[in-house]
């Protein structure tokens, strides 16, 4: 998701120690290969698609995965963010080992934000994020702009642990982010809140249950496009994809509104986009959006990918 600034501390603050302990219980058995498999990068399901770690799908109901359940204050600490939470899991980074610059494009992030707790960290750990860099302290809480080229550093010898939850949000936790502290502002006025384990707290949190749309709507269509539109400067071509952009929105419009999510006009909808990617100018690989990736990049994995599951 894209943000105000490249870094947004939030605040709250938690005793690492603590959920250091209870994530060292769980073992070495449930950790997993990083999905882009980035050498050094491993990862720990806790919110998955039907609470199942095997599912790495952004479609669906999320549940808490049974290594989750089994971290009681880990559980309370998601519950504090005051959001509705997708996938969300355990990221180590092993010492002299980082994780490659990249944006992220997928669909699932147009609209979510990356909340990060470090658990296990050194001060030398560098997060970059546009043109800034940080080190995210032990027990803070961050997120951050993910639409920015970004990379993590680790050149410690010892392995970086943080908790990384995808979410939508929600209104207690986007006041919260009202509140929350850019990465270059003054600390000496912030105050976090310190959320201590109660061991009589029972927490259920809220998931995800509906997230990849069937039919995507044309005002979401429109949002999107907008979105990268905004992202994009003027340069050659720009106009015209503006222009087809525009035209493809009247033409969805008009599907939606005498088919709306029904099986029934799937193969409508598929020539309606089909005919649009074909009218596209030939140099539409050119065109580049602020963070320096394309502008066709961008849209087929905010709408043309997502835009028809039927």
């Amino acid at each position: 998701m894209k943000l105000a600034a490249p870094f947004i501390q939030l605040p709250l603050m938690f005793d690492a120690a603590r959920l250091a302990e209870e994530i060292q219980a769980l073992g070495e058995g449930p950790w997993r290969d990083h999905p882009a498999k980035f050498p050094g990068n491993s990862m720990l399901p806790l919110v998955a698609s039907k609470g199942d770690p095997a599912d790495e799908s952004f479609a669906g109901g999320m549940a808490p995965t049974p290594e989750l359940k089994a971290c009681p204050y880990l559980m309370q600490v998601m519950e504090s963010f005051g959001a509705t939470l997708g996938r969300s899991r355990l990221m180590r980074l092993e010492g002299q080992a980082e994780v490659t610059p990249h944006t992220d494009q997928g669909y699932y992030w147009a609209e979510r934000v990356r909340i990060h707790v470090p658990i296990v960290t050194q001060p030398t750990v560098r997060f970059e994020c546009g043109d800034a860099a940080i080190n995210m302290a032990a027990g803070t809480c961050w997120i951050f702009d993910t639409w920015r080229n970004h990379r993590v550093l680790n050149d410690s010898s010892l392995k970086r642990i943080h908790l990384v939850a995808d979410s939508v949000g929600g209104g207690r936790f986007w006041d919260m982010v009202a509140q929350g502290r850019k990465h270059d502002a003054p600390e000496a006025a912030f105050a976090a809140k310190t959320i201590a384990f109660d061991p009589n707290k029972q927490v259920r949190l809220d998931c995800e249950q509906f997230n990849l749309p069937k039919v995507m709507t044309p005002w979401e269509i429109r949002c999107h496009f907008e979105d990268l539109f905004d992202d994009t400067p003027e340069q050659p071509g720009r106009a015209e994809v503006l222009a087809q952009s525009h035209r493809f929105i009247k033409e969805w419009q008009g599907l939606w509104s005498r088919y709306g999510d029904s099986g029934e006009g799937a193969p409508a909808y598929r020539s309606a986009l089909q005919r649009f990617l074909e009218a596209l100018p030939a140099n539409v690989d050119s065109i580049l959006l602020n963070n320096q990736t394309q502008w066709f990049t961008g849209m087929t994995a905010w709408i043309a990918k997502p835009a028809l599951r039927i």
